[in-house]
């Protein structure tokens, strides 16, 4: 995920300038964020040798795919929609709320520091246990917890202030910080 998402804050600029040859500015953002979500899951069931060049191809086919709607949309009459289409605008939106929780969160992930955020990682996305991320890194188990801790802690008051996560946050306490 790291080097799928480095990958993706590197070519960021360079999708939405691609994407705003093609749709209003007002939609660029909405589908380079598209783009990366739907690139990262298919990078999840497949092999993507060149990140950047793909992301590129699904930010435009996206784009392309939008204005052809946008047409569609302006051709219908208020009698050529029905109910199915309401309810998968409602799917539609439903899943882009949640790409964009996604996209919020790896964003917290990536602010992390450096090795909070490889512990955090390898906890989190990979699965692994305190004992095994201990091991990978060569550092003490109770310094992988610490840095899981942290690492929570900061990503849900990330969510917390970006509106995607209702709840409280928890301060942490000079304790939890502990450093390597």
């Amino acid at each position: 995920m790291k080097n799928f998402l480095e990958s993706f804050l590197g070519c960021r600029r360079l999708l939405a300038r691609m994407v705003g040859r093609i749709v209003r500015p007002e939609e660029i953002e909405d589908i380079v964020q598209e783009a990366f979500v739907m690139s990262y899951a298919a990078s999840r069931t497949q092999e993507i040798h060149n990140p950047q060049a793909f992301m590129m191809r699904v930010a435009r086919n996206i784009a392309m795919d939008h204005v052809g709607k946008a047409e569609h949309k302006l051709n219908c009459s208020l009698e050529d929609i029905d109910e199915t289409d309401l309810v998968s605008d409602m799917d539609t939106e439903i899943s882009c709320q949640s790409q964009e929780k996604f996209l919020e969160f790896c964003r917290a992930v990536s602010d992390l520091p450096t090795s909070c955020r490889r512990v955090f990682i390898l906890k989190k996305v990979y699965g692994l246990s305190l004992q095994e991320i201990s091991t990978h890194l060569g550092i003490s188990v109770s310094t992988a917890e610490k840095h899981v801790a942290k690492g929570l802690s900061i990503v849900m008051e990330h969510m917390v202030r970006s509106g995607h996560t209702a709840g409280k946050s928890v301060p942490l306490r000079k304790k939890e910080v502990g450093g390597e």
